[in-house]
C-alpha cells in the first residue's frame, strides 16, 4: 500500500519539516510513510521488509520518534480539521471496542512506574493469552475519530470518558470542537454515570438498556424512575463503528499486535486513520 498523489497533497504540509545535513542519508516523508504502511498492512517483521525499501532502521526510527513526539496524532487531527472545515465531518458518533491478540514479541517491554501498572503498554491477559483492547469512536461513514488502547481484560464503560476526551477537532477560530450531536453505544455503556455525563454536555445518548437494569428499575417501582429514552431507528447506525473495526483488521499489523509499547501501536492505528481520512 502506498499513498496516492491526491492523498499526499493533503498530507505533505502536515509532518514536521527537516533540512537534511550534508552527507546525511535522508529519505522524504512520503517514502518512509509508504514503508511503514507496508509493514503494518502486511504484518511483515521490520528486518524482513523487501530490499527495495532500503534500510528498515530509518523507517523504524522515524515511526518511533514521531510516535513519542505525537506527530502521528497531530497529522491525524489536522486531517479531521480539514474535513470539518470542508463540511465533511459527521458528528453522529458511535463508540465501541475490539480485542486484538498480542504476539509473544509484544511482551517484555520495560515497565514505567510500579510493576502493577500494566496499562503503560496496554497489554492484558485473558484465556486467549496476551491481548489489547482498542476503544474507538467512528462517524456514520465508518471513519475513525479517536483511539484508546487498553489491556484486553479492561471494561468498556471505564474507558468511555477517555474516548470522549480524545474527540478534539481544531477549528480556525475558537476552541476545538469536542461535543458530538449524538453518541451511539451498545449495552456495555449503559450506566447512569455515562448517561448523566452526556446529558450535562447536551449530547443525545442512544444506548439500549440491559435486561437486568430494566428489571431492577421495575422492581424498585416509582423509585426506579422512568426508563431512559432509546431511539431504535437511530441505533441502527451503530454498526458503523463495527464496520470500521473490521476494516482496521485488514491491516495485519493491527489485527495482531507485534509492537511492544502502546505508544508505537497507537501510532500504527493513527497511520491507518491517516490513510482513510486523506482518501476521502
Amino acid at each position: 500500500m502506498s499513498l496516492a498523489a491526491a492523498q499526499w497533497v493533503r498530507i505533505e504540509p502536515l509532518p514536521p519539516n527537516r533540512t537534511p545535513k550534508r552527507g546525511d542519508r535522508w529519505r522524504d516523508h512520503r517514502q518512509v510513510i509508504d514503508v511503514i504502511a507496508f509493514k503494518y498492512r502486511t504484518g511483515t517483521p521490520w528486518m524482513d521488509l523487501p530490499e527495495h525499501f532500503g534500510s528498515w532502521r530509518g523507517a523504524h526510527n522515524r515511526l518511533r520518534k514521531w510516535a513519542a513526539g505525537g506527530t502521528w496524532e497531530r497529522v491525524f487531527t489536522a486531517l479531521l480539521a480539514q474535513a470539518d472545515a470542508e463540511g465533511g465531518l459527521d458528528w453522529v458518533v458511535s463508540v465501541d471496542s475490539t480485542i486484538v491478540r498480542a504476539h509473544q514479541h509484544a511482551a517484555g517491554a520495560r515497565q514505567k512506574g510500579p510493576r502493577s501498572a500494566s496499562r503503560d503498554h496496554a497489554l492484558g491477559r485473558s484465556r486467549g493469552g496476551l491481548t489489547t483492547k482498542i476503544h474507538l469512536a467512528a462517524d456514520s461513514r465508518c471513519r475513525p475519530l479517536a483511539f484508546v488502547p487498553a489491556p484486553g481484560q479492561a471494561g468498556d464503560a471505564p474507558a468511555f470518558p477517555e474516548v470522549m476526551a480524545r474527540l478534539r477537532v481544531p477549528r480556525p477560530i475558537g476552541r476545538p470542537r469536542t461535543t458530538p450531536d449524538v453518541v451511539l453505544a451498545d449495552k456495555a455503556y449503559s450506566s447512569r454515570a455515562i448517561r448523566t455525563r452526556l446529558r450535562r454536555r447536551g449530547i443525545r445518548a442512544v444506548i439500549p438498556q440491559p435486561s437486568d437494569q430494566a428489571a431492577n428499575r421495575k422492581w424498585r417501582g416509582r423509585l426506579g424512575g422512568r426508563p431512559p429514552a432509546f431511539d431504535r431507528e437511530a441505533y441502527k447506525q451503530h454498526n458503523t463503528v463495527e464496520r470500521r473495526t473490521n476494516r482496521l483488521r485488514q491491516w495485519r499489523g493491527l489485527a495482531t499486535r507485534y509492537d511492544k509499547t502502546a505508544t508505537i501501536y497507537l501510532a500504527g492505528l493513527h497511520l491507518a486513520a491517516i490513510f482513510i481520512w486523506s482518501a476521502r
